[in-house]
């Protein structure tokens, strides 16, 4: 009798390991396949290191990476069963492995563009660049990462091109031109390459991408469901009558009733919008009216910018700054032009792709790293404009050099990473979509050659 209790509860131990692993409580061992994958990724570090420099010191603004777009495309050239496409979206590359076995299409993306900012770093690879922003030369930095984005795919796609021969699918990678344009008339990358059907022959079933930041020690971070907010910017143009100081009441002046609307724009998060759909931001970042105190203006301008983790609540904004602008310009007698440019959408990332590769993320960051779910930012990227119609799957890769200790933000002079992080970056793209392949087994894509 012993014995039969002490089998039940041997079962029962089993049922219930089983279970936690099934459920993503449990430690789940990578594949032989996925292992020899880690183990390509690994190797190739110091090549990833090289590249990563060589782009630093060589950064491009959006829409302008002719350089950076013709380095990569020679190095995915030396790669075996890479066929590269170059002028994607004016200066994006798509490029595409086939693996030898049938499975899903995986598309993985990196952005190539850099900003105009003066880098503040004493680093042996420091960018001197300089580039045309608007009409006017200035300083180029890789103070986002970037540069580290484009060699870590990179490195993935020499990884894999590796052992295409056992690949269960096909893999296209993308690198992005102008992910840093922001939101206004031109399309940002993500949009233009989407717009230019890089999701298309083959048809891409998921699309995946990182980040990297100097938030934290070396890791990764991930989320299911909505990780980044949209982003938009906003412009209100009044127009009224001049006049002098001395008399108001013989003018129509716009000062006032811009800084109404900057007070009523304040209220629409508080009284229109449900915290509970998803939090959002509206902030007015520029007012500009006038040019001496004994004048009154003609016009003023005011702009900002809207952040929501939520679709509805983006729009519910959206309607809100119009509907404001127009009712108090109207109260003091005045014309209200209304601009908003919606740059990029909410990205959420898929919670059900995301949950098949969670396990591939914490193999990827293995014993010395960590890979743990996050809550979601305020900050924006183009990646969401993937995620259209498409499930996307999007993480963080921290990398302070300064271990548990912050550094710099992206877009900072002094943004700096720990050059250790690119090794778990690759490792990360390709370990989930190995992940992701094994899945979803056996897909036969062969008429979308």
């Amino acid at each position: 009798m012993k014995q039969l209790h002490l089998l039940a509860a041997l079962a029962t131990a089993c049922l219930f390991n089983l279970n936690a692993v099934a459920q993503g409580n449990g430690p789940a061992a990578p594949s032989e396949l996925q292992q020899r994958g880690l183990s390509l990724a690994d190797a190739t570090e110091a090549q990833v290191i090289a590249w990563r420099r060589h782009i630093h010191q060589n950064p491009e603004l959006s829409f302008q990476e002719v350089r950076t777009a013709a380095y990569v495309a020679e190095a995915l050239r030396k790669m075996p069963g890479i066929q590269v496409q170059t002028g994607v979206a004016k200066t994006g590359i798509k490029a595409v492995l086939r693996g030898g076995r049938p499975g899903p299409v995986v598309a993985l993306r990196a952005d190539m563009d850099a900003l105009p900012v003066e880098e503040r770093n004493d680093l042996p690879f420091k960018s001197l660049a300089k580039g045309d922003w608007l009409g006017k030369e200035v300083p180029v930095a890789h103070v986002c990462g970037h540069d580290t984005h484009v060699a870590m795919l990179l490195g993935a796609a020499q990884a894999l091109s590796e052992m295409r021969a056992d690949l269960p699918g096909t893999v296209v990678f993308l690198f992005q031109p102008a992910e840093e344009l922001g939101p206004g008339p031109v399309p940002s990358g993500a949009s233009a390459m989407v717009q230019a059907g890089v999701l298309d022959n083959p048809k891409v079933d998921v699309v995946m991408g990182q980040h990297i930041n100097a938030s934290g020690a070396v890791g990764i971070g991930y989320r299911r469901g909505a990780l980044m907010a949209s982003g938009d910017m906003f412009k209100i143009s009044l127009k009224g009558q001049g006049g002098h100081g001395s008399s108001p009441w013989t003018a129509k002046d716009p000062t006032l009733a811009a800084a109404e609307i900057v007070l009523a724009l304040q209220n629409i998060v508080s009284q229109r919008i449900d915290p509970l759909d998803g939090p959002t931001v509206v902030t007015v970042g520029m007012l500009q009216s006038g040019n001496r105190a004994n004048i009154l203006p003609e016009t003023a301008e005011l702009a900002g910018t809207v952040r929501s983790l939520s679709a509805r609540n983006q729009k519910v904004a959206h309607e809100n700054i119009r509907l404001k602008a127009h009712k108090i310009a109207e109260q003091y007698g005045l014309t209200a032009k209304v601009d908003i440019d919606t740059g990029y959408e909410v990205l959420v990332s898929d919670p059900e792709a995301t949950q098949t590769v969670v396990k591939s993320l914490e193999a990827a960051a293995g014993p010395n790293a960590q890979a743990r779910e996050i809550g979601p930012r305020m900050a924006s990227e183009d990646f969401g404009a993937f995620g259209r119609n498409l499930p996307v799957v999007f993480w963080n890769l921290n990398a302070s050099p300064f271990g548990d200790k912050p550094g710099a933000p992206n877009h900072s002079p002094e943004f700096a990473i720990d050059e250790k992080a690119l090794r778990i970056g690759v490792r990360a793209l390709v370990g989930s979509t190995l992940g992701y392949m094994a899945a979803r087994p056996g897909k036969d894509v062969t008429a979308s050659r």
